[in-house]
């Protein structure tokens, strides 16, 4: 009897001092609704393999959000003292526990250590597994789902955990995101149909530090030039003194690339003195990116390949040479081949972008990306977690800068709730509503600008975008702004239709209808925040440029020192609207507003106030 007693007492305090839990039943840990546009085709087959992703909890997140700001903000002592890639992972790494808790679930569901991969704070743990074994894992069932443009996913719409991880794990995907990173971009001509040169335009190349022409004589509305976007910002006359030090990004999704040989034909027109730069400029293949540098299929001509990657490149090179320019390739399109069971689902290109530049120790100082989705197509929980990655690049000196979309507040007839009640709203923009990255709006004309707006015919339109966030609460940096333009330009309208306490964007923007490409060897015009982002990314570049050269840091993460005083820099734009939604959306007006944000940058006053010049 003692005995028996003895060992039942020391098994209670084995049990006592050791570090993980005892085991708990399991509970949902999130449900996300299908949104429209989906369907479910069929159960998905057991053995196609998911990348599956898993978010640990961050042990010090909030201390890494004030030193973000604390980096970001002009009126603190220590502006500019960016975090090392080490700093920021001793404040993100996850506590131990949580590591072996995770562990000894998993262990517990047969997957062992070996199978795993980190990332460097190990705050992300990646593992290939069938379906069958995610759906045991997580308690959940896959389906096939088909979008009615007839993309597939393997998703479901709920999981589940030991109840003892839900505060360890923020969030596993892909599981119900149904996030699909369109590019923003509209074609305003047929493919195959070159744009013409208006008769009278001054597009002869101006290398830097040359003089420079009147935007009169270089700008034409119906076809925008870097010529004339250097012109009309004021960096024309600049002479770039950092470019081995200053680095510029941009990011490729849904197989798109960048067509070297078209870039260089688009130099050799607008910036002859880049030319060369079409065929030095660095691609990074991540996750099965595509790099296809021969000519396209027809069905690939048809489908537009490349047209937005060949936009991105080509602005920014034709502004911000001789910066270099990084090109990040992502895969993860198409997603779920119905007849292929085994194709790997990778279709969370944002997640796997953002962790491979994360494990970079030289990350260009501004990156840009022209693609986004309804914010409402993401779980809480992917849109947190991607936000928060977001916010280790800020705080490591990188600005991000993200295209605000192309419907207004929304598509007409799309501005439905996707929580059940199919209530009438506004959709919001994600990444936009991200409160750590800059969110661009676009513009048209010159004298003055306003707000783009083109019709494309058959009855679709192209607004540039701007919103509220329904997920994420509005920054204190742009509180005071925010509240002056809801409070006192909307008052009343489209009440019920927006969060009006939501972090609200776009943040600045730029010239962004009716731009030159080159595509296929042939001159063409798109429209699109698309292009407003890269020609924003270009002019910020430049100011790094400058403040590298002054032995100064870069500007990083922008928006606190923008809503503080870099907003006296900024041309503002006072006419036009963000139209969606069958309605006029939210209206520019003098000072910030939800669809032009500060306006558009004014080089030599950004110098001016930064005290460059």
């Amino acid at each position: 009897m003692l005995g028996s007693s003895l060992v039942v007492l020391l098994a209670a305090a084995a049990a006592a001092a050791s570090p993980l839990r005892a085991r708990s039943p399991y509970a949902v840990k999130e449900r996300h609704f299908v949104p429209r546009g989906w369907s479910s085709v069929g159960k998905a087959p057991g053995e196609h393999i998911v990348d599956l992703q898993i978010g640990l909890k961050q042990s010090q997140f909030d201390e890494l959000e004030r030193h973000l700001y604390e980096v970001s903000d002009p009126r603190h002592q220590r502006y500019g003292q960016h975090l090392t890639p080490d700093e920021v992972h001793d404040l993100i790494k996850p506590h131990d526990e949580t590591l072996d808790l995770v562990h000894e679930w998993l262990e517990d569901a047969g997957v062992e250590r070996p199978e795993l991969e980190y990332s460097q704070a190990r705050d992300w743990i990646k593992v290939s597994l069938p379906v069958n074994e995610v759906e045991r894992l997580l308690d959940t069932e896959y389906s096939v789902y088909e979008h009615e443009s007839g993309a597939h996913l393997v998703r479901t719409p709920e999981w589940s955990l030991p109840r003892h991880l839900h505060e360890h794990i923020e969030s596993i995907q892909p599981t119900n995101s149904f996030f699909r990173a369109g590019p923003r971009k509209s074609n305003v001509k047929p493919v195959g149909k070159k744009a013409e040169k208006p008769a009278g335009l001054a597009v002869k190349v101006a290398e830097a530090g040359s003089a420079s022409s009147s935007v009169s004589d270089v700008c034409d509305e119906d076809y925008v030039t870097p010529t004339c976007l250097r012109t009309l910002y004021g960096t024309i006359d600049y002479v770039p003194q950092a470019a081995g030090q200053n680095k510029v990004g941009l990011a490729n999704y849904l197989s798109e690339t960048n067509n070297r040989s078209d870039v260089s034909i688009f130099l050799s027109q607008f910036r002859s003195d880049a030319t060369k730069a079409a065929f030095n400029f660095t691609i990074d293949v991540i996750d099965g990116g595509d790099n296809q540098q021969t000519p396209n299929t027809a069905e690939q001509n048809a489908s537009g390949k490349d047209e937005e990657g060949n936009l991105d490149a080509e602005t920014i090179l034709g502004i911000g040479y001789p910066t270099p320019l990084i090109a990040y390739n992502t895969g993860g399109e198409p997603p779920f081949t119905p007849d292929d069971a085994v194709t790997s689902n990778t279709n969370e290109p944002y997640l796997t972008w953002v962790q491979y530049v994360l494990n970079q120790t030289d990350i260009p100082q501004v990156i840009s990306t022209s693609y986004g989705d309804d914010e409402q197509t993401v779980p809480l929980s992917y849109a947190t977690t991607v936000c928060r990655q977001f916010a280790q690049l800020g705080a490591r000196g990188v600005s991000l800068l993200f295209a605000s979309g192309d419907e207004g507040v929304g598509t007409a007839g799309s501005c439905i709730s996707n929580n059940g009640s199919s209530a009438a709203t506004f959709l919001p923009s994600f990444p936009d509503g991200c409160p750590y990255v800059t969110s661009v709006g676009a513009t048209k004309g010159f004298s003055p600008e306003v707000v783009a707006y083109d019709e494309l015919g058959s009855g679709s339109i192209y607004a540039s975008g701007g919103g509220y966030s329904n997920y994420f609460a509005q920054p204190a940096y742009q509180a005071a702004a925010v509240s002056n333009y809801t409070s006192t330009t909307l008052g009343s309208a489209y009440a019920g239709l927006y969060n009006a306490s939501g972090r609200a964007y776009p943040d600045i923007a730029a010239q962004g209808q009716k731009f030159v490409v080159t595509w296929g060897g042939d001159n063409i015009l798109l429209d699109g925040t698309s292009a407003s982002t890269p020609a924003a990314a270009g002019i910020i570049t430049l100011v790094n440029d400058a403040l590298i050269a002054a032995g100064k840091s870069p500007l990083g993460f922008l928006n606190p020192w923008l809503y503080s005083e870099g907003y006296k820099a900024f041309n503002d734009v006072t006419n036009g609207s963000a139209i969606g939604c069958g309605v006029d959306g939210f209206e520019a007006a003098v000072g910030w507003d939800a669809v032009t944000g500060w306006g558009t940058p004014n080089f030599p006053k950004i110098l001016e106030i930064l005290g460059l010049n």
